[in-house]
């Protein structure tokens, strides 16, 4: 006996749907095509699942109705031109970051083998991003998490070096002041209080909350990115929707210049990118 795709997919994005995940059909389909191993553009082209097929996909559908992420069931996320391995213990690259990844991309596109910094790294998929699309790169990538560092390894696999190391210890990437061209982060910016989704408790809180105003972490970022750029380099930093004037104001008191506020694809506050002053 075999069940159509169609019909797999339309009873589970209607069950995804009263679980209240937020785009139930887009997740059925991505299942759908990790089970059959079909393009989700070609899934009426797939064949009908089989006994097995279809009970592996009623279980990935149900896993995601209990609000599992996405990624964890599939294994990968995606950030811009790059995939990454992941899974517990590691935090889920969000798409909104591939906007941060964008900008410093392009606020570097004119320097040679450009010093490029990712704190907080994760799965290490800003870092990736930025190796892949810029080979003559430096990329280092700093992670203190053991389990995240793991991940991390697996995913750059020499694309570039990992530190090990806590991005609020005083005397981090020692000996590099004034020479980083580029520093990026997307570090644990939520405040504690925050109620998340559900599926944001698969992450580590340690990756996830910043404090009880959610920039215990950025005000360290900010005086080392201070520290490490060299004169007239930038610096990209994720930051909570509540922060749209917080992490601005930071960044001006500690001397950057052309400091600028970004908005995510949803239109809110989602990012800051400045100058270290000359």
């Amino acid at each position: 006996m075999t069940t159509p795709v169609s019909d797999a997919v339309r009873q589970a994005a209607a069950a995804l749907a009263a679980a209240g995940v937020a785009s139930p059909r887009h997740d059925a389909e991505v299942l759908a095509a990790h089970v059959t191993g079909v393009a989700r553009g070609r899934l009426l082209l797939a064949p009908d699942l089989d006994r097995g097929s279809a009970a592996a996909y009623r279980e990935l559908v149900a896993r995601r109705a209990a609000r599992e992420p996405l990624q964890h069931l599939l294994g990968t996320a995606v950030l811009g031109p790059v995939e990454v391995t992941v899974g517990p213990g590691v935090f889920v690259p969000r798409p909104e970051t591939e906007l941060l990844v964008a900008w410093g991309l392009d606020a570097v596109a004119d320097v040679a083998s450009p010093l490029v910094v990712d704190l907080c790294t994760g799965s290490g998929a800003i870092a990736l991003a930025v190796a892949t699309a810029r080979p003559d790169a430096g990329v280092h990538a700093v992670e203190r998490d053991p389990a995240a560092l793991s991940w991390a390894r697996r995913n750059l696999a020499g694309r570039a070096v990992l530190h090990e190391a806590d991005v609020r210890a005083p005397g981090l990437l020692a000996g590099w002041e004034g020479t980083v061209d580029l520093l990026l982060c997307n570090p644990p910016y939520v405040p504690d209080a925050t109620e998340v989704p559900p599926e944001v408790h698969h992450d580590p809180p340690a990756a996830v909350f910043g404090g009880p105003d959610g920039l215990d972490v950025v005000r360290a970022v900010v005086a080392t990115a201070a520290r490490l750029l060299r004169p007239g380099a930038p610096v990209g930093i994720e930051h909570d929707d509540t922060h749209g004037d917080a992490v601005p104001a930071l960044l001006r008191d500690h001397g950057f210049t052309q400091v600028t506020a970004h908005r995510d694809l949803a239109g809110r506050p989602r990012f800051a990118t400045a100058v270290r002053g000359r």
